[in-house]
């Protein structure tokens, strides 16, 4: 991760973006995030369908690079370590959604017709609401 921050870092310097806006990154990283969404738009492919369709899978890389590499942007200008900001994240959910609970609940509604996700998601958001 280290590679990519400095690989990214240098080509802010060379061009002298080095001083971007955190806004405007994170405007960036949206905007590239729609371009990325609008390839699934009017259909509904199957994970297999996609990883079968190579045209497919070129489009989506490139669009999610752009996305990758303005996130990465945003860690190097606001001199965050990506890794350890994705572990802790990471550590956060794992505990959050824990792996046992959303394999057998994650997708099954309840009587109500919500899922085990969605209830945990709802309790989280109002707990951080409050």
């Amino acid at each position: 991760m280290k590679e990519l921050e400095n690989k990214v870092r240098m080509y802010l310097e060379e061009r002298g973006w080095d001083n971007l806006r955190p806004a405007d990154v994170a405007k960036s990283i949206v905007i590239e995030g729609g371009e990325l969404l609008e390839l699934f738009q009017w259909e509904n492919l199957s994970l297999e369908e996609i990883k079968n369709n190579p045209e497919k899978i070129a489009e989506i890389a490139k669009e999610l690079a752009d996305v990758l590499i303005y996130a990465i942007e945003m860690a190097v200008l606001l001199r965050l370590d990506a890794q350890t900001v994705v572990n802790q994240k990471l550590e956060h959910i794992i505990k959050k959604y824990p792996a046992e609970l959303m394999r057998k609940n994650a997708v099954k509604p309840d009587s109500a017709g919500i899922s085990e996700y969605w209830r945990i998601k709802k309790e989280h958001r109002q707990k951080k609401d409050s």
